[in-house]
């Protein structure tokens, strides 16, 4: 079945090259039995490939179901994907068989599976290692075969760096990833996903479908989109029943979009912003705009020489002295060490004092972003005795970060 008999038969709307190389991934593997993770924002679509992919398997004549781990609370989870026996708890009247059970020989599809309690996540595991499970309250080890797809909007390598997700149950799942990308990555594809969703629900109010007008066009295909299709067709649906003429402008449109979160502006242009600034970026600026200031102070100081002004206040030093140590708040996971004047200009009594001072003393720290990083994370390390979650708290980036940089620069 080619790519094209795909969209048609599971109603997948788009050309954006994200998601055809989506499309083309969960065909390929569906002939397999590789556990597959699908990564993806909430609302873009994943249990839609979790059904493409058991329809095109060996296993579309068995049972196929979706399971939203997010969604089952944590006392009852083990219960429900993997059964209980009788008594085995308060409430346990009769024994249970579980999904894993039930579902033997087709596909389970785990959605939000970043939500699973750790002990079950132990459990999830054996069943991917060797097939074997156990029931709530029994110690007799079952067999089962079943495909599992999983599904998550979180990054679940960083729920294992803080402890939330095991490491090993990550890589047996991801064996092969699949992205959807989110709306606001395939621009292209919004204005046909609204025409469908306009028709759909025009066949079902019936009524006109909704037309856009080119303003209104333009704001859609920009807007961020976080709730992804969902949202999109929550919209197309609003509009169906409440605009009367079906004709939609950019202000009517407008009025119906939730209004953008803040500091995350849409961009509304011809051209998208080519780049963004790194963290080196910002240090570096940050240290440029340390080292001017430097230079202004030493043109102050020379100035009051002139002036015959041989004494400086405390008052003055102290000012001088904010101002150099102020935390630039331009990021969140560097923060230069910033020069202080040194107490001697309090008592400087003399022009040589100052001039001794300025030039010598007060002179800008070295600017290689590589040694300020290696020297900030061994400091760190070194106060919290090699402890890196604290050393990264500190730091103000993640431990998977610092461990990364760790590796990068070969820090003992």
């Amino acid at each position: 079945m080619n790519q094209q008999e795909i969209k048609q038969r599971f109603e997948i709307i788009g050309n954006s090259p994200l998601l055809n190389l989506a499309l083309e991934t969960a065909s390929k593997v569906a002939a397999t039995d590789i556990t597959v993770l699908i990564n993806g924002e909430s609302g873009v679509g994943k249990e839609a490939f979790s059904k493409i992919i058991h329809a095109l398997s060996n296993r579309k004549h068995g049972p196929f179901i979706a399971v939203n781990c997010g969604a089952i609370p944590e006392g009852t989870i083990d219960s429900e994907l993997f059964g209980h026996e009788k008594g085995s708890f308060t409430g346990a009247h009769e024994t249970r068989k579980g999904y894993f059970e039930t579902v033997s020989g087709g596909t389970i599809f785990l959605d939000e599976i970043g939500e699973l309690p750790l002990e079950t996540q132990a459990r999830l595991l054996r069943i991917l290692e060797s097939g074997e499970f156990i029931k709530v309250g029994s110690s007799k080890v079952q067999k089962t075969d079943v495909r599992i797809v999983a599904a998550t909007n979180r990054d679940l390598m960083e729920l294992s760096y803080k402890g939330k997700f095991r490491e090993d149950l990550y890589y047996r799942l991801s064996t092969v990833p699949i992205k959807v990308p989110p709306l606001r990555e395939r621009k292209e594809d919004i204005h046909l996903l609204f025409r469908k969703f306009s028709v759909d629900f025009a066949e079902k109010y019936r009524s006109k479908p909704v037309v856009l007008e080119p303003e209104a066009q333009h704001l859609i295909q920009n807007y961020s989109w976080p709730g992804n299709i969902r949202q999109l067709k929550n919209i197309a649906e609003q509009l169906s029943v409440l605009d009367e003429d079906k004709i939609v402008s950019g202000a009517e449109l407008a009025r119906v979009l939730p209004a953008e979160k803040p500091g995350l502006p849409i961009f509304i242009g011809s051209n998208p912003p080519e780049q963004q600034f790194s963290e080196r970026d910002i240090f570096y600026k940050v240290l440029y705009d340390l080292r001017k200031d430097l230079s202004d102070l030493k043109s102050i100081v020379f100035d009051m020489m002139q002036g015959n002004q041989s004494n400086f206040t405390a008052d003055l030093v102290t000012n001088f002295q904010k101002n150099f140590t102020r935390e630039e708040s331009l990021s969140t996971e560097l923060k230069p060490n910033f020069v202080n004047i040194p107490t001697q200009v309090v008592n400087a009594n003399t022009n040589s004092q100052i001039i001794d001072i300025t030039e010598n003393n007060i002179e800008p720290e070295s600017l290689s972003l590589e040694e300020k990083e290696i020297e900030l994370i061994r400091k760190s390390l070194k106060k919290h005795n090699g402890k890196r979650k604290k050393a990264a708290q500190e730091l103000g980036i993640s431990e998977r970060t610092l461990y990364r940089k760790i590796k990068q620069y070969d820090i003992e």
